[in-house]
């Protein structure tokens, strides 16, 4: 049956090439899941069959952070990570994975991509040609795949660390290269430009615009063809953000949910970048580690649509691959069994706001 970490191998100094053929993260156990992987002392070889060839992935140090950035838990791969970058995959190579042979699938097709309504993951996750903006990257996986898989500019983010801004710049520019994507795939640009800016995010309860300072330098590494910047959630004040209102076809997030009282300078960040165009979208998974109710209240309806967002699609993932309905509430479920599951979910622009981008790009 399918893993969601089978692609991974914790390196370490005693590591050979029999440990990385024969060793492997992917072994989940039927009572337990581990949710995060890696650490500063170990860097994480990803294998993906569809690559050419393997790649690693470094983590923040942590002990260098102050308490509100060691609070964030950047300094570790995450699954929804993991499981977007698959998705990225699934989408824009038509990769499709085994069928899990047993087990309910929920309804969702528990074909390795997401099945639903409107369509799969061929259809959804597919970033040919498009820009795309990563909000709390950490590893920044996601935004790797995009770009050596196609996407026409990449945008890697997360708040403004000089231990978090390092690790992602040592990743891209390691990882975003010719040799790591599929013949005639990438078409980034080659090379890595690298912001860190620190400003005042919108409040949980304020309704206006953010504002602040904000410090910045730049650095041109050889690698990669993807902008790496600080970013704080809601804050859209800093260069990045003045440059980039409405520019990005995809806004990505992967366990970005898990801390209620940053969702709503969350909401404000997605609704800045995102493009007004009707086929722009949102893409979101987060698994549930501080429960269901503060995962399902991201998705409050009235807080969405006061941001001209609505939900388009929405459903649960776990880790062998099987699809189920999105639930707010199941009942008395177990830690060991929440962590086995991911939500995944589309957004998209109201269609009275994505109108008006019709109108105004017609000049009616």
């Amino acid at each position: 049956m399918p893993s969601l970490t089978a692609r991974l191998t914790e390196l370490t100094e005693s590591t050979s090439a029999e440990d990385l053929l024969a060793s492997s993260l992917g072994v989940v156990f039927p009572d337990d899941v581990a949710a995060m992987h890696g650490d500063a002392e170990h860097d994480l070889l990803y294998t993906s069959p569809h690559l050419p060839k393997p790649f690693v992935l470094s983590l923040a140090d942590p002990k260098g952070f102050d308490e509100e950035t060691r609070g964030l838990f950047s300094h570790y791969l995450w699954n929804s990570s993991l499981q977007l970058a698959e998705f990225i995959e699934a989408g824009t190579l038509l990769a499709r994975h085994p069928k899990p042979k047993d087990g309910d699938n929920g309804g969702g097709g528990g074909s390795g991509v997401m099945i639903t309504a409107g369509g799969s993951a061929e259809e959804i996750f597919d970033v040919t040609g498009l820009s795309t903006i990563e909000l709390g990257a950490g590893t920044a996986l996601p935004s790797i795949m995009a770009a050596l898989l196609g996407a026409k500019r990449v945008v890697v983010t997360d708040y403004p660390a000089p231990a978090v801004m390092e690790t992602l710049r040592r990743n891209v520019s390691r990882v975003v290269r010719p040799e790591f994507a599929p013949l005639g795939r990438m078409i980034v640009a080659a090379t890595v430009t690298v912001t860190s800016s620190t400003t005042t995010a919108a409040s949980e309860d304020s309704d206006e615009t953010p504002s602040g300072g904000e410090e910045e330098k730049e650095q041109e590494n050889r690698g990669g063809g993807v902008e790496v910047h600080g970013h704080s959630w809601g804050d859209l004040s800093s260069p990045l953000a003045k440059d980039n209102h409405h520019a990005f076809d995809r806004v990505i997030a992967a366990d970005c949910l898990w801390m209620p009282w940053h969702h709503e300078s969350l909401r404000w960040s997605m609704d800045w970048f995102l493009s007004r165009e009707a086929d722009a979208r949102v893409w979101i998974v987060a698994g549930h580690h501080t429960g269901r109710g503060n995962t399902a209240a991201f998705f409050d309806e009235g807080a969405l649509g006061r941001h001209g967002l609505v939900v388009e699609r929405i459903l649960e993932r776990d880790c062998d691959g099987v699809d189920r309905e999105w639930a707010v509430d199941r009942g008395a479920e177990s830690v060991s069994e929440r962590k086995r599951w991911l939500v995944v979910a589309v957004l998209k622009r109201k269609p009275t706001e994505a109108a008006v981008s019709v109108v105004s790009a017609s000049g009616g």
